[in-house]
């Protein structure tokens, strides 16, 4: 592998010869299977090799290392004083480096895993109940990491010990200073915990229940779309001939035409993807499966992503990163991220640049083209149609028919 990199034999002869060269093989394939460029692995060697050939020289074993040892070697780059051969490591760059080389090390076994990697029991045991029974996405289980391990910790770890003062106690103290979303996140966290202790026979039955639901008035605001022809300068400032613009835009298309979620797209796969029924298979909230359209336009557009805009990937995520590491997005973030960026560079103010302004845009030109409250919450995969009655208020000229006038206008 270390070859096809480096055409130099002096080279070769060097780095295979150092303190770095067990570790190189596999570090090498590793950056390649992510799709790291040639430049860009020497690069990495180079600074891998020199980081062995500091370590060495100070007696140090690399299974010994820790974010502190990492973070002397990169001190140590102003005034590097290391062999001629070895200079040419800069701390910006090696900071990539490291971390990567950090990272192949603990897959590999040589260093620990970190002890923010490492779940306590229950914690684990909770994700598995989660995933397995309550059908959640990885992405609410890290809303709850930051939650649950708090709130352990004021039992010192003894699940069986919480108690409804405990809950309300740990409420109180961690919501006080919260937004109304956030204070919910907290308190829903709280709930699922105590459920997964109910059913595995920790804690009492009812005790899921000792947190009041938190205050919130629903329907108080209007859905935050976009009219069709900003729509359309969204698609649009998606450019075709980079690679990168045919992904974002089949990403949009799906947003917008079919209404949906960050997280449905981010979970895409290629096997859902059915040619011949001119179907697509949607994995939504709760692990409940829909087949949607593949319209015309959706399709050609992701068929061109696929012939000509995917990067090479073993990788059977439908979407998938441009830059390396070639790998799938890792979380619904990065897809609201790219339709941030399609509206910025389509130049429109919007009333919130994450993707769901994309879906509200949906469920509100179906509203006034005369789709039914009832036909827009089934596309959307609504479960309850007080969902979809939030988009009944953009209907101004139905409002106008039951609208009563102030009494001083009609006296």
């Amino acid at each position: 592998m270390l070859a096809c990199h480096f055409k130099s034999a002096r080279t070769l002869n060097r780095i295979n010869s150092g303190p770095a060269a067990p570790f190189l093989e596999g570090f090498v394939q590793t950056l390649e299977a992510r799709g790291y460029a040639n430049p860009t692995i020497r690069y990495h060697v180079g600074a891998v090799h020199h980081l062995c050939s500091w370590a060495a020289a100070k007696s140090r074993s690399l299974s010994t290392f820790d974010d502190e040892s990492f973070g002397s070697f990169l001190h140590h780059l102003p005034s590097c004083h290391c062999v001629p051969a070895q200079r040419g490591t800069f701390i910006h760059h090696a900071r990539f480096s490291v971390a990567l080389f950090g990272s192949y090390l603990r897959e590999i076994g040589v260093l620990p895993a970190r002890l923010k990697e490492v779940k306590e029991p229950i914690l684990a045991s909770f994700h598995h109940w989660m995933l397995n029974h309550r059908g959640v996405k990885e992405s609410t289980l890290k809303i709850y990491d930051r939650v649950i391990p708090a709130l352990l910790e004021t039992v010192a770890g003894d699940a069986a010990s919480i108690d409804a003062r405990t809950l309300r106690s740990f409420f109180a103290t961690h919501s006080k200073d919260l937004s109304q979303g956030s204070a919910s996140n907290v308190a829903n966290a709280v709930r699922m915990f105590m459920r997964y202790l109910i059913a595995e026979g920790i804690s009492a039955p009812g005790l899921d229940s000792a947190l009041p639901t938190a205050a919130s008035w629903r329907g108080t605001s209007l859905p935050r779309s976009l009219p069709s022809s900003d729509v359309d300068r969204v698609i649009a400032a998606c450019d075709p001939s980079r690679k990168e613009g045919l992904r974002d835009r089949a990403i949009i298309l799906l947003l917008v035409r079919l209404g949906l979620r960050a997280s449905d797209v981010c979970g895409l796969r290629l096997e859902d993807l059915d040619w011949s029924q001119a179907s697509i298979r949607v994995s939504g909230k709760g692990r409940r499966d829909a087949q949607m359209p593949l319209t015309q336009e959706i399709g050609d557009s992701v068929l061109a992503y696929l012939q000509s805009g995917r990067p090479q990937t073993e990788s059977a995520s439908l979407f998938v990163r441009h830059t390396p590491p070639i790998r799938p997005f890792a979380s619904s973030s990065a897809i609201s991220g790219i339709v941030a960026g399609a509206i910025q560079r389509a130049g429109i103010k919007s009333p919130c640049r994450g993707s769901h302004v994309l879906r509200h845009s949906a469920a509100v030109t179906m509203l006034r083209n005369g789709v039914s409250l009832q036909e827009i919450g089934t596309v959307l995969r609504h479960r309850s149609l007080h969902t979809t009655l939030h988009y009944a208020k953009v209907d101004t000229a139905l409002l106008q028919l039951v609208v009563h006038p102030w009494p001083e206008v009609a006296s």
